[in-house]
Parts: C-alpha cells; sequence; structure tokens
C-alpha cells in the first residue's frame, strides 16, 4: 500500500523535470505524503511554485534551514520511507556515485539509509559514455535501484536511449516496492555469493569467474522480503544489511559454520551462491614466484571442503539449505546428481556456457530442484527478477 507513505522526490537540471509534475500528482492521488527536494538547476525546466502546488509542501533547496533544529538532510531522511530520484542527471549520477556532497540533494542520498530509487535521464551520448555507466554500475552495487531509460526520441533531437522512463513504470516500481508482502519477516537468512580466491604467491591466485551478481540478487531479494540477511561475499559491496568478508573456500567454510550452525548467530536458511573453489595451492610461497629457467611451474593442488555438503549433513532439521550449481554442459543431470549427493533441500542450477546469462551476466535463466527431483523452469530474466521470483516460488505459499 502506497496510502499515508512518505516519498521524497529529487528533481534534477534536466528537460525531463516537467515530467515530475505528473509522478507527483499520481502519488498525492493515491493518497502518499509528498516532500521534493531539487538542485539547483532544476529550477531551469520547472517553477518552485509548481513544486509545492502539487505536493502540498514547501520544495527544499538549501542544505540549511533556520527554522529547523536539525539540518535539512538529516530531517527529510527521518521522515522519507524512501527516496525516488526522477529525472537523475548524468551530474548527479555521478557525484552520488563518488560521495560529492556538493547541495541538499547529494548529501540526502549520501545520508539516506533506507531505499534509493534513480530514473536517469540524459542524451544518448551521455547515458552510454563510460564514465556515465561506471557510476550507475557503482550505484547498484551501492543498493540503489535503476529504473532504466526508454529508447526513443529525445528533447536534443536524437533517437536513442536516455529518455526517461515512464512515469507509470516509475509509480508502480515504487507501489510493488510498498506492495511486497513481508513473506520473510522474522527469518535470519545466510547468503553467500562471489567466487573464492586461492593464493598460489602474494600476486597470484586460483579463482573463478563469478562476479558475486546472482547472491547479491538473492540478498537484496531477501532483505525487501523481511528477512534478517547476512551476506558473505569475496568481493567490495555496501548494503543496509550485514555483510562479511572472506577471500578462500576455507574462510568461507568458517564463516558459514559460524553464521549459519552456532548458536550465537544460527541461520533458519542458507543459500549457498558462491562459487566455491574445489581445490587450493597445497602451499602456498610468502614471496612472489619468480620465473626461472625452466619451462613449467608444477603446482601441487589439495581439495578444499565441500562446504555444501559439510553443512547439509551438520545442520538440524528446522533449518534449510539451497545450493546452487554451474554447469557448462548437461545442466539437468549434473543438477540431479548433485542435490541427491550433497543433500540440500533445493538446487537451482544454471548453464554458464551461455553468453547473455553466464557470469558477469546481468540476466539469468535457472531450473529450481527439489528433493524429489520435481524441476521448475525460470526463465531468463535480469538477475534481480529471478531472484524475486525464486524467493516467491520457495516461500510465497508460506
Amino acid at each position: 500500500m502506497i496510502e499515508n507513505k512518505n516519498i521524497l522526490i529529487g528533481i534534477t537540471g534536466g528537460i525531463a523535470a516537467y515530467k515530475a509534475c505528473e509522478l507527483i500528482r499520481m502519488f498525492k492521488k493515491n493518497n502518499a505524503n509528498v516532500k521534493v527536494v531539487v538542485t539547483p538547476n532544476a529550477f531551469e525546466f520547472v517553477t518552485e511554485l509548481t513544486l509545492e502546488t502539487l505536493s502540498q509542501n514547501q520544495v527544499f533547496l538549501d542544505q540549511f534551514d533556520t527554522n529547523e533544529k536539525k539540518p535539512e538532510h538529516i530531517a527529510l531522511c527521518d521522515w522519507a520511507d524512501v527516496f525516488v530520484i526522477a529525472p537523475a542527471s548524468a551530474n548527479t549520477l555521478g557525484k552520488i556515485a563518488n560521495g560529492i556532497c556538493d547541495n541538499l540533494l547529494t548529501s540526502l542520498a549520501c545520508a539516506f539509509q533506507k531505499q534509493i530509487f534513480a530514473a536517469p535521464a540524459m542524451n544518448t551520448g551521455m547515458y552510454e559514455n563510460k564514465a556515465v555507466q561506471k557510476n550507475i554500475e557503482t550505484l547498484k552495487q551501492s543498493g540503489v535501484k535503476i529504473i532504466e531509460p526508454d529508447t526513443g526520441f529525445l528533447a536534443c533531437g536524437t533517437d536513442g536511449k536516455g529518455r526517461l522512463a515512464d512515469i507509470n513504470e516509475i509509480y508502480n516500481t515504487i507501489k510493488n516496492y510498498f506492495d511486497k508482502k513481508q513473506i520473510l519477516k522474522g527469518k535470519k537468512i545466510l547468503i553467500t555469493a562471489g567466487g573464492t580466491k586461492e593464493n598460489i604467491d602474494p600476486v597470484r591466485y586460483i579463482g573463478n569467474y563469478s562476479s558475486g551478481k546472482m547472491g547479491t540478487a538473492i540478498a537484496d531479494a531477501a532483505y525487501e522480503l523481511g528477512a534478517d540477511v547476512t551476506l558473505i561475499k569475496t568481493f567490495p559491496l555496501k548494503r543496509n544489511y550485514k555483510t562479511i568478508d572472506v577471500k578462500t573456500a576455507l574462510e568461507m567454510y568458517e564463516s558459514v559454520q559460524k553464521e549459519f550452525l552456532s548458536s550465537d548467530y544460527k541461520k533458519d536458511i542458507l543459500f549457498m551462491v558462491a562459487a566455491v573453489a574445489d581445490y587450493r595451492p597445497e602451499l602456498s610461497a610468502d614471496l612472489k614466484i619468480k620465473k626461472e629457467e625452466n619451462s613449467e611451474l608444477n603446482i601441487k593442488l589439495v581439495k578444499n571442503p565441500d562446504i555444501l555438503s559439510e553443512i547439509c549433513k551438520q545442520k538440524d532439521k528446522s533449518q534449510q539449505v539451497i545450493g546452487f550449481c554451474a554447469e557448462s554442459n548437461d545442466v539437468l543431470d549434473y543438477a540431479k546428481t548433485k542435490i541427491q549427493k550433497k543433500g540440500c533441500d533445493y538446487l537451482i542450477a544454471n548453464d554458464i556456457s551461455k553468453q547473455d546469462t553466464g557470469f558477469s551476466s546481468d540476466y539469468n535463466e535457472v531450473f529450481v530442484l527439489d528433493k524429489k527431483l520435481n524441476i521448475t523452469k525460470i526463465d531468463k530474466d535480469t538477475k534481480e527478477n529471478i531472484a524475486a521470483k525464486i524467493m516467491e516460488f520457495l516461500y510465497g505459499k508460506n
């Protein structure tokens, strides 16, 4: 329900700023409370009086208001349930991604601890610029939900991607965020993500191509559905829920045991999404190994613990374990063998040989297997949507 929710709308300087007026009207029509914060250049495209009339509130521009006992960026952070920046210019996206707080809107984004949504709008060339795309990726990694721009005719006269997403899509994205049932409220969920790295020497390691995107999407989905989330990860990531950094398979095994099995941290559900190295060098050199005359370098490998199998043996009956397997061929055959061998409650399998759904891709396509070898396919979609569908499949009927 969006009724009585506190929506903070940020408007940046761009021609699409006028469309924010309709977004405000839609929120107000559905009985949400709306406040608006603008960058200085936003008033080049839409007037303060218009925004105040539509929102029925003061429009915020200045960093400090002498009528308030605390800075505006703190007061507004406390008030708002979500922060929606629409349109979000390349300039503002870059500032937020890099922690620059030179106006009220960017200061709010830096201090805001709840969900931020950003709807980019700009010229196609600007949107496709590598620096802008890097900033958008940084924001995604920080937990900002990006509402992708549309493709079409732009105000600058070009035709391409960069037009502000349809206002109905932006509104429905926020509405759906509030409409999600807290089906995992009260559940403690542990997720692992990323690929482990096994040192050969201080500069080289054995690893894999896992990006951690699927595990992060699972953790985000669980958090949005009300779970108490802990994410064990092998890569840099900032989130509002608890995260634990590890590097090697042994470190991950130790952390999973502690967080999932120990009485002080015991969790209800484990999603074992990480791509854990099967082997590690028996010996890791303390100093960099120098290239010698010999044409070969022999490294003896030893097996790492099979974390999924070991945890399934140690868990109690009240706990649930969901494993993931990435295969390059005969996906379902291997998946059927693995779920029976490892003993997990569910196994989620995907084909990493496909370029559009493999490692590092933003998309996936998976098969969910249960202990009876029933198979449910979840068709290709973004990893965020795949994660939401997995949660709905596993827990939506609870």
